[in-house]
């Protein structure tokens, strides 16, 4: 029988309606950033086509090559943009959940050591191989999951994100494994989006510095489209660059920043392959998907192949399904890397699928 009072439920109630309306103020102030850079591209899209294509340009051939130009760049720009933005990010699988009986052992055991007992007795069965600093197996208090390789928790999202990167308040959303391609597309058309609008109206900008031109309502719009540009270009490409730099390293923002700790110690190159499959496994193996916003990267989130251990993708696949549950939900399937060089294995996992070795090679140190 419930002896809770009516009135100790109307208080806690109006306890947790202010946490409620705060946290909904929190996610509608989380879009000011994205509503910002609508509205700069917006006014791009109006001061280059109205006031300089229609109003300044002379020339019509001009204004047509210039139009069909910047609206190539300017649709590759707004659509892998919007990708970033939408696209769900992706969380473990429920193979990584702790089974129930352990669950109820690990929250009914007070002492850490028995609890890493209970996440290395699951974590047998799954394809993980990194730890916390301490040698620890990586589990989500709040999620409730053993973490997969390159899985962290987002504060802002509220979840563990698969091979997150970082949270980007520019597009309201994390950038992790199901983005991560939309992400660097994104930065590099609004680096060329950019680099087209300084290149096409530098001579106007010139000409209405210089007085070559007439002061009409044009000139505002095109002298502050060129600063705009050309600032948003120089910011944009370097961020661009060490990103383009991280896919080289088959690194994520937070592996730059903190290594990955194996079972044999932390290294910054543990899940590098070399320059051509550390790009396939972001842009996928399909040359003709590289450019376009849809999603070609190999993979399914949960497992990696890295330097330091022998694991096979179908094999972690295999795992995932044995354990009731397919890798990720609604996501692509993995794809196998093809390699040569054997490495070290953690020897507890000496008997996943069987024991059978794997060979995994590089295409050398990067």
């Amino acid at each position: 029988m419930d002896m809770t009072s009516p009135t100790a439920n109307v208080t806690h109630g109006l306890k947790m309606a202010p946490s409620h309306a705060l946290r909904c103020c929190k996610r509608a102030l989380n879009w000011i950033p994205v509503l910002f850079i609508n509205l700069v591209v917006g006014w791009s899209y109006y001061a280059y086509v109205v006031e300089l294509c229609v109003y300044t340009i002379p020339n019509n051939a001009e204004r047509i090559s210039y139009l069909v130009i910047f609206h190539i760049f300017f649709a590759m720009f707004i659509w892998s943009y919007w990708k970033t933005i939408w696209s769900t990010p992706a969380g473990p699988s429920k193979a990584f959940g702790l089974p129930r009986a352990e669950k109820e052992l690990y929250e009914r055991e007070e002492r850490a050591e028995a609890q890493q007992e209970i996440l290395k007795k699951v974590a047998r069965t799954l394809p993980v191989y990194t730890r916390t600093a301490g040698g620890a197996i990586r589990y989500c208090d709040h999620c409730q999951v053993i973490k997969p390789d390159r899985c962290h928790h987002c504060s802002t999202c509220e979840m563990c994100v698969l091979k997150m990167d970082h949270h980007c308040p520019w597009v309201n959303n994390c950038v992790g494994f199901s983005n991560y391609k939309f992400f660097v597309l994104f930065l590099a058309y609004a680096s060329l989006y950019c680099a087209v609008i300084c290149a096409t109206v530098i001579q106007y900008f010139i000409k209405f510095w210089t007085k070559q031109l007439p002061d009409t309502h044009a000139k505002f719009h095109i002298l502050f489209l060129f600063f705009v540009a050309a600032m948003f270009f120089i910011s944009i490409l370097s961020l661009f660059s060490y990103h383009l730099w991280l896919v080289g390293k088959n690194r994520t923002t937070i592996e730059a920043f903190r290594a990955p700790v194996f079972t044999n110690g932390p290294d910054k190159n543990g899940f590098s392959l070399g320059f051509q499959r550390n790009a396939a496994e972001v842009f996928g193996d399909q040359a003709n998907y590289w450019i376009f916003p849809v999603f070609s990267s190999l993979g399914d989130g949960h497992s990696f192949v890295t330097r330091l251990v022998h694991i096979d993708p179908e094999q972690a696949n295999s795992i995932l399904h044995q354990n009731g549950k397919s890798p990720v939900d609604g996501e692509a399937k993995p794809s196998v890397l093809g390699n040569n060089i054997q490495h070290p294995v953690d020897d507890s996992k000496d008997k996943f699928n069987g024991g059978q070795t794997v060979s995994v090679t590089m295409e050398g140190d990067p």
